[in-house]
């Protein structure tokens, strides 16, 4: 359904809770929302306000802090604050496990709006651990109204944990970090001085994008790149992203002697991109991973892990391999830097591939259809 044929939906008021992730898609969903005539509220984080430009929305915005370690004290506050933003609110929309929770716990009564979840999908954890985790998700699934997966795994995932109505709602990939290019700039120009920044103009350049956290698989990514070594010339690993594994990460790599920099964080992600011979996703799972979908449309060649919703997000546009299998994730990188041609029917299959994609459009359409189904009922 495009805008033109969305009904205006006048007086609704959906209140947006956002936790530690899906900031841009949250973004993206509040200003489609308004554009329709919704009423929305975004509770969330107070940096995030600023870091995904909510401002520009025409949303509301109430600081809530949700996505910070969790303890009693925070999360009694959070509930009261989520409590006071709900409390006319015809939809209760949350995005992510501790959102969700938060957001049950804030359902006033008696008259109780529908709640709708966007189930995104946790790293699979084990122990007591695990244990927690299965609990707060099969508590989470069965409160809520509507479930809306982002894949279909996680769709089979929530159905097992005992949700009434779980739906596949891929989740659309932004627009603004897709265009590298500025105003006056020479594309190839601005992608070898990238390249040169960054240490790698007479050798491919690797690029992967992603939190230093253990669910994302970087220890199998330096595994691989020890027999990059011995390549010539070996490829550069350039790694955007920040978090707790960093100390271990950049200790092997000066230990090991490693092909790999660790960049931090970065806000130039598709400059990135645009100077990247091939994007590595190593990861143990991943529910629609961002940098998947904007490395397919910006037609760079993806090696990736077949895990979680990766195998059904990108088809056969990309070379997948085990997880776990550093040396199957090795020679898929070397098979490819000496492959130009492949790399070439990769990169058009990207796009195609990245073609059958919801836009922003028939997100924000599904939700409103979704809102408008439980409203009449």
């Amino acid at each position: 359904m495009s805008s033109s044929q969305t009904p205006s939906y006048g007086p609704l008021h959906a209140v947006q809770v956002l936790g530690a992730t899906a900031g841009a898609h949250v973004s993206s969903l509040a200003g489609g929302l308004v554009a329709r005539g919704v009423d929305v509220t975004v509770c969330g984080p107070a940096e995030a306000a600023e870091a995904y430009g909510f401002a520009a929305t025409g949303a509301r915005y109430t600081p809530v802090e949700i996505g910070g370690r969790p303890s009693p004290r925070a999360d009694a506050l959070a509930v009261a604050a989520l409590r006071a933003a709900c409390a006319r609110a015809d939809v209760i929309h949350a995005h992510g496990l501790r959102a969700a929770l938060l957001a049950s716990l804030a359902v006033p009564a008696p008259r109780r709006p529908a709640l709708v979840v966007s189930w995104h999908g946790a790293e699979p954890a084990s122990g007591s651990r695990g244990g927690l985790l299965r609990l707060l998700e099969r508590r989470v699934a069965r409160a809520a109204t509507v479930v809306l997966g982002t894949s279909s795994e996680l769709v089979d995932q929530v159905r097992r944990l005992g949700a009434r109505d779980a739906r596949l709602a891929p989740v659309a990939l932004p627009g603004p970090r897709l265009d590298p290019e500025r105003p006056g700039a020479d594309p190839e120009c601005a992608r070898q001085k990238r390249r040169a920044e960054l240490g790698a103009v007479d050798r491919p350049l690797l690029l992967a994008v992603g939190r230093l956290e253990p669910h994302k698989g970087y220890d199998l990514l330096l595994d691989a790149a020890r027999d990059w070594r011995f390549l010539e010339p070996p490829p550069l690993v350039a790694v955007a992203g920040e978090g707790g594994c960093r100390p271990a990460l950049q200790h092997r790599i000066d230990t090991e002697d490693l092909p790999v920099r660790l960049l931090g964080r970065r806000d130039d992600i598709a400059e990135l991109l645009a100077a990247a011979d091939l994007v590595v996703l190593p990861s143990r799972w991943e529910s629609r991973p961002l940098i998947a979908e904007e490395a397919l449309h910006a037609g760079v060649p993806l090696v990736a892990t077949a895990v979680g919703g990766i195998p059904e997000l990108v088809g056969d546009a990309a070379a997948l391999v085990p997880h776990g299998d550093a040396r199957a994730f090795g020679r898929a990188v070397t098979t490819l830097l000496a492959d130009p041609d492949r790399r070439a029917r990769l990169a058009a299959e990207g796009r195609v591939q990245a073609a059958t994609w919801p836009s922003e459009d028939d997100t924000v359409a599904q939700v409103l259809s979704v809102y408008d189904e439980l409203r009449a009922g």
